[in-house]
């Protein structure tokens, strides 16, 4: 009779660690990127449906039509009793490749729910 070798342990993968975060960002914040207007307009229904009372919608550059399009369409179409408490408007500025520096328009638009 051969002698059969135990099998060995599976192997257990260690979870990987969390890349290192730069700047926090609170819970009821919604940054516009490049995907389609409905994408923010649900995630803005997500929150105020989880219970929150305010919603804050923060874009830069070419997407501050996409969160001006969020807003609008949230009030006019999804929830009546939402209004706009605060806008802000700033600017960032970055360095490009080759070192070239440029500024770049931000807004934080935060809307509530009325009570």
């Amino acid at each position: 009779m051969a002698q059969e070798k135990p099998e060995s342990p599976a192997k257990v993968e260690k979870p990987q660690e969390p890349k290192e975060i730069t700047r926090r960002i609170e819970g009821n914040v919604v940054l516009i990127g490049r995907k389609p207007v409905m994408n923010y307009v649900i995630a803005c229904l997500t929150f105020f449906n989880a219970g929150e009372k305010e919603v804050c919608i923060k874009a830069r550059g070419r997407t501050i039509s996409r969160a001006v399009d969020t807003v609008e369409l949230l009030r006019r179409s999804f929830v009546k009793d939402v209004g706009i408490k605060e806008i802000k408007l700033g600017t960032q500025e970055m360095t490009r490749e080759q070192g070239r520096r440029s500024n770049v328009s931000t807004i934080e638009i935060t809307v509530a729910k009325a009570e």
